[in-house]
């Protein structure tokens, strides 16, 4: 059974696409203007702005909301907006602010074999806890729409670069869908098609990617996994509870062809040079410091430990987190710290930065804790050995690097 497969993919014509593609709806979340500027920008056009719910919206009424995105669904759908590419996959190549150029696959995924919970055992896993109440505010909008659009982007573990790097050496054969500049610097995005023969042999590189993670995590007493969601995973959370609920109100049924099933997604690789991650730092306010410290000490550290760098007023330290703990030092010491302030007083918060971290951590009380950037060559093996990673464990790049919505997929029967 494929995880990762082609989909019947829709795709906008005769518009301006500078106009349709819009940025993830979780983006810009405090800054409403971000919102503002965008629907100035799109005015009457046809875009995807007006089938998504920005959650900067969330405080205002969502049931009229809900109403017009499906009937715009309805409407571009009823007046043949988009040209649907059957059994086809999408090889994208976006730009990113520093110049560097992000290679993705869109294509749809089996929800049956997604699984977000803490110790899942399926193939496609989530990487940071899922916040099981962030779901049902998504369910409203996704049980009453009758296409999907992604944001949502999963890591392969692809370090032999078989499935992007075998398209690159062939992508000049590939039809170009679409190419433009992606609003509010967003960068540029270059789409390309991937059908018939093509597709089959994209297909021969999965089936090989999958034969090298298999024998990548041969000695692992843990199960290994295929895909890791980089980005959207509360989006793709929704996607599965609502096919859940499909099955429950229809046993009888066969739904192995139901398009609810799958979900449109762009897989990208995460040793792609253009995949960058940021450490997001931890700071420690209204607290005891020198018995939160001693208390890492006896609890978390070795001295052959992962070295992590402290900072409280004028004093500054490093301390060495126990490798036998976690596979990664943020995971480490994020447990560590959950388990003490459930017990101490004092509050945690996040940050990027390390010079931003220095400058709060002379407050009184307040100790901060500057992070390494996540390992790459760690992250799948610290997800199939620990489990999810605590919140906050990485970012992986700028707002305006997200993915912007592009790409449709129908998710009703007809």
């Amino acid at each position: 059974m494929n995880l990762f497969e082609s989909a019947d993919i829709l795709i906008p014509k005769g518009v301006e696409m500078e106009k349709w593609a819009v940025i993830a709806c979780d983006q810009f979340t405090s800054q409403p203007e971000y919102w503002e500027r965008v629907e100035k920008y799109v005015g009457e056009a046809p875009s995807s702005l007006k089938l998504i719910f920005p959650e900067a919206k969330l405080g205002e009424e969502s049931k009229g909301m809900v109403s017009e995105i499906k009937e715009a669904m309805e409407t571009y759908l009823a007046e043949g907006l988009f040209t649907e590419y059957k059994n086809a996959l999408i090889y994208v190549e976006r730009t990113l602010l520093d110049g560097s150029i992000r290679k993705g696959i869109v294509g749809a995924i089996n929800l049956d074999e997604y699984d977000y919970s803490t110790h899942s055992l399926s193939g496609i896993r989530a990487t940071e806890k899922t916040v099981v109440e962030r779901i049902p505010p998504r369910k409203i909008i996704r049980e009453n729409a009758v296409l999907e659009l992604p944001h949502i982007l999963l890591f392969s573990d692809d370090e032999k670069d078989l499935m992007c790097g075998y398209l690159e050496s062939v992508k000049e054969e590939l039809p170009l869908v679409y190419e433009f500049d992606l609003m509010e610097e967003g960068g540029h995005i270059r789409g390309r098609l991937i059908q018939d023969e093509k597709l089959d042999a994209f297909m021969e590189k999965m089936e090989a990617y999958g034969d090298f993670i298999a024998e990548k995590y041969r000695d692992s007493e843990k199960v290994p996994m295929m895909f890791a969601v980089a980005d959207g995973n509360h989006s793709l959370a929704t996607a599965k509870a609502c096919f859940e609920d499909i099955k429950l109100k229809n046993p009888e049924e066969d739904l192995l062809d139901h398009p609810a099933r799958f979900a449109l997604v762009e897989l990208v690789n995460i040793h792609d040079e253009a995949q960058k991650f940021e450490p997001i730092h931890r700071i420690v306010k209204n607290v005891d410091v020198q018995a939160l410290l001693g208390a890492l000490l006896l609890d978390s550290c070795a001295e052959e430990g992962y070295p992590v760098k402290w900072y409280s007023g004028e004093k500054h330290g490093v301390v060495y987190l126990d490798p036998e703990k976690g596979q990664l030092p943020i995971g480490i010491l994020q447990n560590f710290l959950d388990e003490y302030l459930s017990v101490h007083l004092g509050s945690i918060d996040y940050m990027h930065g390390e010079d931003v971290l220095q400058s709060l951590a002379k407050e009184a009380n307040t100790v901060g804790f500057a992070l390494p950037a996540i390992d790459k060559n760690k992250f799948f093996k610290g997800i199939i050995e620990d489990g999810v990673f605590p919140r906050k464990t990485f970012s992986t790049g700028h707002a305006q690097e997200k993915r912007y919505y592009l790409e449709a997929r129908k998710i009703v029967l007809e």
